[in-house]
């Protein structure tokens, strides 16, 4: 039986971050995808084109996917065989997130509008047609996850990605003082030991 496990990065981040989950998946083939997208209607063909050609001999697919990774990854791959997924920080609502960015920017949806890009001062430019896609779009997602997330995520509160959670029938675990970028050694210890705690499957 061959199995895959698929790490997906989040902005900034990078396909070697897989190597960390290698010793958690001894038997599995673990990769990280070094993907160019950075939209959603990119990612429909990056990431599909990827991920059919990764998986074509696989028998079981786990999806690790980290912060605009997972929103990517649930815009593309939601019609794909993935046995589990492991979602850590996830943008799991991106109109909120965006108009959200707006108030802090105090941009207005006019405003945006006939801009089109509005570039802020937190470096993040804000697009017109990003959020009318993820208007028209909306996320759908069945696949068994679980969500990883840090008690202090500055980008999505901790009631929005509980009502996503419990839409889209997820686990989730929430790290005390944890933050949306979970790097230091306490913070990845619990990633580990929640993959630990509810991967599904067999580990050797």
């Amino acid at each position: 039986m061959n199995k895959c496990v698929i790490y997906i990065h989040g902005k900034g981040g990078s396909a070697d971050e897989a190597i960390h989950y290698r010793p958690h998946f001894v038997g599995h083939d673990v990769v990280g995808f070094d993907y160019k997208s950075q939209t959603p209607w990119e990612a429909e063909k990056e990431f599909t084109e990827y991920f059919d050609e990764q998986t074509k001999n696989c028998d079981e697919v786990i999806l690790i996917a980290n912060s605009i990774g997972a929103h990517l990854s649930m815009a593309s791959l939601y019609d794909k065989k993935i046995s589990q997924a492991f979602f850590i920080s996830p943008i799991v609502d991106m109109e909120k997130l965006i108009t959200d960015m707006m108030r802090w920017e105090n941009v207005t949806e006019h405003e945006l509008s006939t801009r089109k890009e509005i570039p802020t001062k937190f470096g993040e430019t804000l697009s017109w047609e990003y959020l009318c896609y993820v208007r028209k779009h909306p996320i759908k997602w069945d696949i068994p996850t679980h969500i990883i997330y840090g008690e202090k995520d500055s980008l999505t509160s901790y009631d929005t990605v509980k009502a996503f959670a419990e839409r889209i029938s997820a686990e989730l675990s929430v790290k005390k003082d944890g933050e949306h970028w979970f790097h230091t050694d306490e913070q990845m210890a619990f990633i580990d030991e929640t993959i630990k705690n509810h991967y599904k499957g067999k580990i050797v």
